[in-house]
């Protein structure tokens, strides 16, 4: 269990510069003038904004403001967290002259940078510009904010900047699992080092926050926010002559395990913040370097760019327990099976082995721990605790994304490790989940609607592929009995998915396999959901669809198709579904569609869809109802490039990008296009598997050093470049160039041992070396 020894410090180092800052203190803006951002919209200034770390990170308003935001501890999800527990509900800043007051808290602009953040706040009739910094340091459990305020005006500026705190140290969610309980923090000032000292009264958790030695003065004040946190003050003497500036270095440190460590972390990084802060940019800029995308369509470019970075702000460590990717921000920033399962090979396709690593033994320990029997845990908070042990397609997912994982890396130990767990549970799978024999596992799969537990098609459909790649993973192994008895279910499976789930009437595989008394349940409550939206093409379908139930009188299971969920579409995903059967699945799932992407309950859209651009107006109570989401779009375009068809899997990556930045820059929510979390694990699936496994057709096999390159390019692109690709210590680069009358294709690698086969036109050329290049004619 998690010892409850948690401490957090935070201070202020004020700095004087003049003319842009004279060289005496860095700045942010010199250190990163040579990164990427991107300005944000006017429009969405009082929505949340995300600087990330992978032990620290801050989530407030894009206009400067702290509001309580979140849904999973109500009003509790910003500010600024030290998994597991939370530091501070926010801070902030006000300008006080003795006859007026200025309060940071509505910028004029925001712009976002890969590793860091800057609000704009324009205080004309002062003549001031304020800019505000932060970033937090890799490694560290704090954060750095910086302040620089340029006087614009024509006379000097005297002033005080009066900086508040708001203390806040609570557990994560699920804290009382674990022991882990909120009490009432205190504060006391110390005036030796010119700080304020909190505690939580009955757990060891500590809050130092203030100023340099000539502050001014300090005060305590009423709590600022709900709950049992408690806020102060302190101001500062500021003085700017015309067409000069000052900076202002605010540093926040928490620890989890001494007060003095907390204290150490705050003096290194508010001594050193400029060299972590040149380390971050440095290290980001590696990221844009790897998997590096040149193509014609240069929104798409961006977004897979800043995609990666997006990976890197959702990785989540608390020593004690493990570091793994966490779903989103800001409220699932804690570790969850099935998202990982899906993201994990985005990630592996843009080269962060260490990332997926990490992850995939957090997730199995867990599971082991938890489960036991192969099972694999579907939502455990950052405090250890699991709150839902695993819905069923976790666990044959989990067994695809090992086999994935090893044909990139190579690594046989790996492979050792955890195909233990794999056979563990697929033997599980069946073995109690599969009552009536007939391979399909009853039980939850990606659709959380109630009563969709009995045989649903994605349960299905990951479970056959879990098989075939099971039985890969024995093959490799020696365990050739074990490889034929997987295979034989997975070709078992295959046949009987086209069989039994598919529904001509429809075009369309079925939603779930069950009885007519479970079917008309669920379509009762259909018809309600649909009424309830306002899609009457909805409500007239289920109708009919009951009226053929009760009609019927047979017993026994068989398909439905009642939602039109996303899940339908697993098949082709898998590339299970026989062509004829796909191609009708992928006409049909065109249907459900907006510009941004795909519905996921089908049922939600009607007519006006398609021109539907806006944002997405959600329920007050946090709900996915009527949603378009990124991760049912990324199913469609790998099925369609998984039957020939980039040119469709591309329309679907278009509409996606339709939502980058469209709320977050640099950002792409969970909901298209700005609502639910504000950047998601699992985006990176819907682009990289598309985009590296697909269109560039890069196919690893790194245990036996070998890359199969077999592009299905879009027919707009008349030219793309893949750079820097890691597969296991090779590195691989893809250039591919059309003319009126031919192609040209080049792949290069670092590692010339390697053996290089590149498929073009169904010919297969091979060569060891450092590249190969070969041209066809455009009949």
């Amino acid at each position: 269990m998690l010892k409850q020894v948690f401490s957090i410090v935070l201070g202020l180092s004020v700095f004087g510069c003049a003319n842009n800052n004279g060289g005496s203190v860095p700045i942010f803006e010199d250190i990163l003038s040579q990164s990427p951002s991107i300005p944000g919209s006017s429009d969405y200034l009082s929505s949340p904004f995300v600087t990330a770390g992978d032990r620290v990170y801050m989530v407030g308003h894009q206009d400067g403001s702290f509001p309580e935001i979140g849904w999973h501890i109500t009003g509790e999800m910003g500010g600024i967290w030290d998994h597991p527990i939370k530091l501070m509900d926010g801070f902030g800043f006000n300008l006080v002259w003795p006859d007026d007051t200025l309060v940071l808290t509505q910028a004029q602009s925001f712009v976002n940078y890969p590793m860091a953040n800057l609000h704009i706040f324009n205080l004309v009739p002062k003549g001031l510009k304020v800019e505000r910094w932060q970033f937090v340091p890799d490694g560290l459990e704090g954060l750095l904010v910086q302040l620089v305020i340029e006087n614009q005006g024509e006379q000097q500026q005297e002033f005080t900047i009066n900086f508040q705190g708001d203390v806040d140290l609570r557990p994560t969610w699920l804290g009382e699992w674990t022991g882990m309980e909120d009490h009432p923090d205190e504060l006391t000032y110390n005036a030796d080092i010119h700080a304020w000292e909190g505690k939580d009264t009955a757990n060891p958790w500590f809050v130092v926050y203030g100023g340099e030695a000539n502050d001014e003065g300090y005060s305590a004040m009423e709590p600022r926010y709900s709950g049992l946190g408690k806020s102060s003050a302190q101001w500062y003497p500021i003085s700017i002559d015309e067409g000069q500036s000052r900076v202002l270095n605010f540093t926040i440190a928490g620890s989890y395990r001494s007060r003095e460590q907390a204290l150490s972390t705050y003096q290194d990084i508010q001594t050193n913040y400029a060299t972590y802060l040149q380390r971050k940019r440095d290290r980001y800029r590696q990221l844009e370097a790897t998997t590096r995308l040149t193509i014609p369509d240069q929104q798409i470019q961006q977004t897979f760019e800043w995609l990666k970075y997006n990976c890197d702000w959702l990785i989540r460590k608390v020593p004690e327990i493990g570091t793994g990717i966490m779903a989103g921000i800001p409220d699932y920033p804690w570790w969850f099976g099935v998202d990982s399962e899906y993201a994990l090979k985005g990630y592996m396709a843009i080269g962060r082995d260490d990332v997926v690593r990490s992850t995939i033994a957090l997730l199995d320990s867990i599971s082991n721990a938890v489960n036991g029997n192969g099972k694999i845990v579907h939502e455990v908070s950052t405090n250890g605790a699991v709150f839902n042990p695993g819905n069923i397609n976790e666990t044959p997912q989990y067994a695809s994304l090992i086999w994935e994982i090893y044909r990139w890396n190579g690594d046989r130990a790996f492979l050792e490790q955890y195909f233990s767990t794999v056979k563990k549970g697929l033997a599980w799978l069946l073995e109690e989940n599969d009552s009536d024999d007939n391979l399909f596992p009853e039980g939850f799969g990606m659709m959380e609607i109630h009563g969709l537990n009995s045989e649903m098609i994605d349960v299905a459909s990951y479970s056959q592929r879990a098989f075939a790649d099971a039985a890969k993973m024995a093959a490799e192994l020696g365990e050739q009995l074990l490889a034929q008895h997987y295979n034989g279910i997975a070709d078992q499976l295959a046949k009987r998915i086209n069989q039994e789930f598919w529904s001509e009437q429809f075009a369309s595989y079925a939603d779930f396999i069950g009885t007519n008394q479970q079917a008309l349940k669920l379509i009762d409550e259909a018809i309600v959901r649909a009424d309830t939206l306002d899609k009457p093409w909805a409500v007239e379908e289920l109708k009919l669809t009951r009226q053929a139930v009760l009609r019927d009188n047979s017993s026994g299971s068989k398909p439905f198709v009642t939602h039109h969920n996303w899940v339908v579409n697993a098949p082709m995903e898998m590339k299970i579904a026989d062509s004829a059967k796909a191609i009708k699945a992928l006409e049909t799932a065109a249907k459900f569609v907006n510009p941004f992407g795909v519905f996921v309950t089908g049922i939600d859209r009607d007519e006006s869809s398609e021109t539907d651009d806006g944002s997405f107006a959600g329920a007050k109570v946090f709900s996915y109802t009527g949603a378009v989401m990124t991760l049912p779009t990324g199913v469609l375009a790998v099925a369609e490039n998984n039957y020939g068809r980039p040119d469709k899997a591309l329309e679907y990556l278009q509409r996606m990008t339709r939502s980058f930045s469209y709320a977050l820059p640099g950002s792409m929510y969970e909901v298209s296009p700005d609502y639910g979390m504000i950047t998601q694990a699992w985006n990176i699936y819907s682009f990289a598997v598309p985009m590296v496994n697909q269109f560039f057709g890069v196919n690893p096999n790194a245990a036996q050093k070998e890359v199969i390159i077999k592009p299905n390019m879009p027919i707009e692109w008349d030219h793309a470049s893949l750079e820097n690709i890691p597969i296991a210590g090779n590195k691989i680069d893809i250039y591919y160039q059309k003319s009126a009358d031919s192609l040209r294709i080049r792949a290069a690698q670092s590692d010339p041992s390697w053996q290089l086969r590149l498929i073009l036109d169904g010919e297969v050329h091979t060569a060891k070396g450092v590249e190969i290049e070969v041209a066809s004619a455009i009949r």
